[in-house]
């Protein structure tokens, strides 16, 4: 379910200099799922958060472990669905049958006291059972905007940064820089 084929030697490194393409290569090696911790990419739009959570994502499977990929408002809604439906409980096991979940694009659409419930119960659920690699535009610290609710958002990140990398991405928008290439060097 990757929403692009994106892979680990495509990435520019060099668009992001700050970046530690060491680390990157560590969690390549897909270990960090194997000790059920979670990874988390932070920055603004069009830097390669989700390009590095999907070319992970497909690593992650070529070494025959079991990965899903959701947007978070996916996510969301997939839950929402599930307890319309009363099938939580069958979303969950198949939750847990995954090493590892990718989340992308959380702050990008506030969810709602009910789509901010339902992450919060994945993030429980998966807490020291299932990786999450977790792709954002903002820092912990504004969390609480998308979730609506501060205690819920302060246990929610409790579980998620027990044992998690961090992965900060600061730079211009790839997306942007190379537009302003192509047509013909434009600058702001």
């Amino acid at each position: 379910c990757f929403p692009a084929e994106k892979e680990l030697g495509d990435f520019d490194f060099t668009a992001i200099p700050k970046l530690n393409k060491k680390r990157i290569l560590e969690l390549s090696t897909c270990d960090f799922i194997r000790k059920r911790e979670c990874g988390v990419f932070v920055g603004p739009p069009g830097v390669g958060k989700t390009h590095l959570a999907i070319a992970l994502g497909r690593e992650a499977c070529r070494r025959g472990l079991r990965v899903k990929w959701f947007t978070a408002t996916g996510l969301a809604t997939e839950y929402a669905e599930a307890r319309e439906e009363r099938t939580v409980l069958k979303l969950e096991r198949a939750i847990e049958r995954r090493d590892l979940i990718v989340i992308d694009e959380l702050g990008y659409v506030p969810l709602g006291q009910n789509g901010a419930e339902n992450l919060f119960g994945f993030f429980s659920k998966c807490y020291e059972r299932t990786s999450v690699v977790l792709t954002t535009n903002l820092p912990f610290s504004q969390w609480p905007q998308v979730f609506g609710d501060e205690r819920l958002t302060g246990a929610l990140l409790d579980r998620l940064t027990h044992r998690v990398h961090v992965i900060e991405m600061k730079g211009e928008s790839y997306r942007l820089t190379g537009g302003r290439r192509r047509k013909g060097g434009a600058s702001d």
